[in-house]
């Protein structure tokens, strides 16, 4: 996916509005752009399959046993795991409105589903500076557009 946000920002974005133009903009651009597909979103991957192991399609016979070791996993490593992530994230953001700076990037659009993921499952709730740039985001007049042409956003918990 940051493969992705890159070749569409290269070759739709001719003035640069998603990409920082500072050197220091560029490098947490290019970090974040990375960091929610390599760092976070393999331990949300994780913490679906996990959640997953006590429910079907799961053998009936295996699931007491594989929601046992889902739950295990989750309270041991997983969730605070998760939670050193989301502390890391919210620090950063205590210092920048937006991920690459003081404008949305392809950064805060390749993080916005990781973040709204783990604020829609619980967990995160009580971080103010990653619920203070989430109102940024829904705030935007694009996000708007977007809510009233398609409806409501929703990530299920789980």
């Amino acid at each position: 996916s940051g493969a992705i946000l890159e070749y569409l920002q290269d070759t739709y974005d001719n003035i640069g509005r998603f990409k920082p133009a500072d050197a220091q903009g560029k490098q947490h651009y290019r970090f974040w752009l990375h960091y929610a597909e390599g760092s976070l979103m393999p331990l949300l991957l994780m913490r679906l399959l996990f959640t997953s192991l006590g429910k079907p399609p799961v053998p009936l016979g295996l699931r007491t046993l594989g929601g046992v070791i889902g739950k295990g996993a989750q309270k041991a490593y997983l969730n605070p795991q998760l939670e050193t992530h989301a502390r890391f994230i919210d620090g950063h953001l205590a210092n920048h409105p937006w991920f690459a700076g003081e404008q949305l990037s392809m950064a805060d659009i390749q993080m916005s589903f990781p973040l709204f993921a783990l604020l829609a499952r619980g967990g995160i709730a009580h971080l103010d500076h990653i619920n203070a740039w989430k109102a940024r985001v829904e705030m935007r007049p694009a996000w708007q557009r977007a809510i009233q042409q398609g409806g409501p956003f929703t990530i299920s918990g789980g």
